[in-house]
């Protein structure tokens, strides 16, 4: 049953696909957009979905888990030009895309001791790791047996099948009829107004006066304390950071190089943020296998996660003392207020 209604998906999924290349040509409204970005989104999923279940390349999942993040982006981003079909909410797309997110931060950390930090070790140090890698291997063999049941279920063709119907027979609110120039900025301004007055940006500043004072030159015992203290504020930053990229991503064709070179920024926060965190993450997991403190175990490899954060956390400065600059963040509202299309921009977009 599950099999033949999985190639019925595929075979209108084809039409989906000629559809969508024709409306790529002549998309003007807020509906137009939508259509166009759930589609990628939905296509990209449905691609990767059967080697994700073969398990034979991490990218796959990756890519998979990517498109699904991407699908309840469109779907928040685009919600008040959408009618979708109650299989086919953001707060499902969340729950399998989580589920996805555990597998795939299996694989994450594996890569980055295996390839990262492995080969850095000294001999005692290296069969420690060795052994914490064979209990993460179990617990990635229990995630992605919950990836498999999840992707075989009926709530997830249940989905598939929900936004198959809307992209064969979409169903909009009435907004979606305004021109996709007219609205730009309202779909992207409260998003990008969140991301700048997050409190993480101002972690390891003060404010004096009303002046922002920067402190510089913090070593690397001092950058350890804050990152302690107020991690959990910058995490959250880059989860806010994430949020942002999405949505301005889904645009990038109505937009010159000032908006590409802060988006191009707000990716690096993302990248910068996430590598901080991810030594966190893997001291954790190291020192939950062992049950002690990671510096003590492998001392060589906490020094490592150690020296790796001071170095991303001085790269993070520079961006920064960027967005917190009254210009800066004046420069970018301007820019998403003056949307144009870009015709050699969008014929690149169509043709990727």
């Amino acid at each position: 049953m599950l099999n033949s209604q999985a190639s019925q998906l595929q075979q209108s999924g084809v039409w989906v696909h000629k559809m969508t290349n024709v409306l790529e040509q002549q998309a003007t409204t807020f509906g137009d957009w939508a259509y166009i970005a759930i589609a990628k989104h939905f296509k990209k999923i449905l691609k990767h979905e059967d080697h994700v279940l073969k398990d034979t390349d991490p990218e796959d999942l990756h890519q998979m888990r990517v498109g699904m993040r991407r699908l309840r982006s469109t779907i928040a981003g685009f919600a008040p030009a959408l009618a979708l079909p109650k299989a086919a909410k953001e707060k499902t797309v969340g729950k399998i895309a989580r589920i996805l997110g555990e597998l795939r931060d299996y694989d994450v950390l594996e890569d980055a001791l295996k390839n990262h930090y492995q080969s850095t070790l000294p001999e005692k140090e290296q069969k420690s790791l060795d052994e914490a890698l064979k209990v993460l291997a179990k617990r990635r063999k229990k995630a992605f047996k919950e990836v498999e049941e999840t992707l075989q279920s009926e709530r997830y063709l249940h989905l598939k099948e929900g936004f198959q119907s809307w992209l064969e027979k979409p169903t909009y609110q009435e907004i979606a009829k305004i021109a996709i120039h007219n609205i730009l900025p309202d779909l992207l301004l409260p998003q990008v107004s969140k991301l700048m007055l997050h409190p993480g940006w101002l972690v390891g500043v003060k404010v004096e006066a009303g002046e922002i004072q920067f402190s510089g030159g913090l070593s690397s015992s001092e950058v350890e304390t804050l990152l302690t203290t107020e991690g959990t504020s910058l995490h959250e930053l880059r989860k806010e950071a994430k949020r942002s990229r999405y949505n301005m991503e889904l645009f990038t064709q109505f937009y010159g190089d000032i908006y590409q070179g802060y988006l191009k920024d707000i990716k690096a926060v993302q990248s910068l943020l996430g590598d901080i965190q991810d030594g966190f993450v893997l001291s954790a997991f190291l020192g939950e296998v062992f049950g002690e403190d990671l510096s003590k175990v492998m001392p060589t490899l906490a020094d490592n996660f150690r020296e790796n954060r001071y170095q991303k956390w001085q790269e993070w400065e520079g961006l920064q003392a960027k967005f917190l600059n009254p210009k800066s963040r004046k420069d970018l509202h301007i820019a998403i207020l003056q949307p144009s299309l870009i015709k050699s921009e969008l014929e690149a977009t169509v043709n990727s």
